[in-house]
């Protein structure tokens, strides 16, 4: 019998999904990719402060446009 591999499931970075959400926003017009970043706390009220810390670590400034943040091909984190 022939032997079958099931492929694991994508796991997707938190921050990826995020940036997904955020490009969204960005093809929907909502904000422009020319934006600043801190524009983004308006749409993500109530969970800002955990996606503002998560930006810091990634060593974002709130003054950053949303293009950066867009730019970012893998958000693999240094041990």
């Amino acid at each position: 019998m022939a032997k079958t591999t099931t492929a694991a499931p994508l796991v997707l970075h938190p921050m990826a999904k995020f940036q997904r959400q955020v490009q969204s926003l960005v093809e929907s017009n909502v904000i422009k990719s020319t934006d600043k970043l801190w524009k983004i706390a308006f749409l993500f009220r109530d969970n800002w402060d955990y996606w503002k810390h998560e930006l810091e670590e990634f060593e974002f400034s709130m003054q950053d446009p949303i293009s950066h943040l867009l730019a970012v091909e893998n958000w693999e984190e240094e041990l």
